[in-house]
């Protein structure tokens, strides 16, 4: 089993999100290739549901608040808690799913570096 590495802290976290604003083309190719973990679950390029909720326009979108999906109780209390989604939430949470929200249903484990969620970001920013 691959441990994360020690040193994302809160620190590494706000240099990502202050660097995801100049991400360049290929940055948002790596972004696209990145996304490849998610496809099974998660589709960016459209207002379909699969397993996972549409991550199409996710970008200042209330947790748990796509129609017709079926949500964990912890993601709709996120939600109605005022999580929305952006860089620095969508950041922590791709680091740790369960630990930006504890009792996800979403099974992922988290990106291991801030380049792959910074990335990711710039690639998800191409789907408004």
């Amino acid at each position: 089993m691959r441990k994360k590495p020690v040193a994302t802290s809160a620190v590494s976290i706000a240099i990502l999100v202050a660097g995801v604003g100049l991400a360049s083309a290929e940055d948002i190719d790596h972004g696209r290739r990145v996304f490849r973990l998610c496809v099974a679950c998660h589709v960016a390029d459209s207002d379909t549901n699969k397993f996972g909720p549409h991550l199409k326009g996710v970008f200042g979108r209330r947790a748990g608040a796509v129609a017709d999906f079926k949500y964990s109780q912890a993601m709709q209390a996120a939600g109605a808690g005022g999580l929305v989604w952006d860089d620095a939430s969508l950041s922590e949470f791709l680091y740790s799913p369960r630990k930006k929200v504890p009792g996800t249903s979403m099974s992922f484990g988290g990106l291991w570096t801030s380049s792959e969620i910074a990335d990711l970001i710039a690639y998800l920013r191409t789907n408004p």
